[in-house]
């Protein structure tokens, strides 16, 4: 045995809630890596109606990286979203036309925030709301229904409403050997072998690991 196949949409025989979104992304500014999967009794498969204001000609990214487990209604909100906030009124005029384009924002009137980032195996739990340009570091939980404005240092804890730092799931030494190991960029092979490791919490047993092919 080794692993379940990353290009199967519904790796859980006859249990389709669970989906590795990979393989039903349409939207090429949306990028997945292997084995990230979506939880949702609904429409697993539909991941990318949680991703929203997500307009094409402004080109934000979205990036989510390897063995991520998300739950349902966690929802992004893009750079699209935001109105110009430097004048008396925040509306979009310019949207409707009929002379109201006369009021279209220049270059960078709008606030921009770049691309949202999400590590390797992160956690994120149901309701969360992840904002613009957040980056959240590996292995990363963020708990049911935060709204996460700022950005999660790796191996953090966050929670609640705007989500702050709970705990730090390990030392400041061991996270920092965690994120040298990089274990989620092993071979399937080698993650398999070793998995027993991975799942534990001796950091300093995985760091002996990378010596084996």
């Amino acid at each position: 045995m080794h692993g379940p196949d990353p290009e199967n949409k519904h790796p859980m025989d006859g249990f389709p809630q669970i989906c590795f979104i990979k393989n039903t992304i349409q939207n090429p500014n949306i990028i997945v890596g292997d084995y990230t999967y979506y939880d949702d009794p609904e429409d697993s498969e539909n991941f990318e109606c949680n991703v929203l204001y997500h307009f094409p000609f402004i080109g934000d990214k979205l990036i989510i990286g390897k063995f991520c487990a998300i739950a349902r209604g966690v929802t992004f909100i893009m750079n699209g979203a935001n109105h110009k906030m430097s004048g008396i009124s925040t509306y979009p005029f310019q949207i409707f036309g009929s002379g109201w384009e006369s009021a279209t924002p220049g270059p960078g009137d709008l606030p921009y925030k770049g691309d949202t980032i999400i590590g390797n195996d992160v956690w994120i739990g149901y309701d969360t709301l992840i904002m613009p340009g957040v980056t959240v570091g590996n292995g990363a939980i963020i708990s049911s229904r935060s709204v996460v404005v700022a950005d999660v240092p790796a191996y953090t804890i966050v929670g609640g409403n705007p989500a702050k730092p709970i705990k730090q799931r390990f030392s400041s030494e061991a996270i920092a050997m965690l994120e040298s190991i990089a274990w989620w960029d092993w071979s399937v092979d080698k993650i398999t072998r070793h998995l027993h490791i991975i799942v534990s919490a001796d950091v300093d047993a995985l760091r002996e690991c990378t010596a084996n092919i």
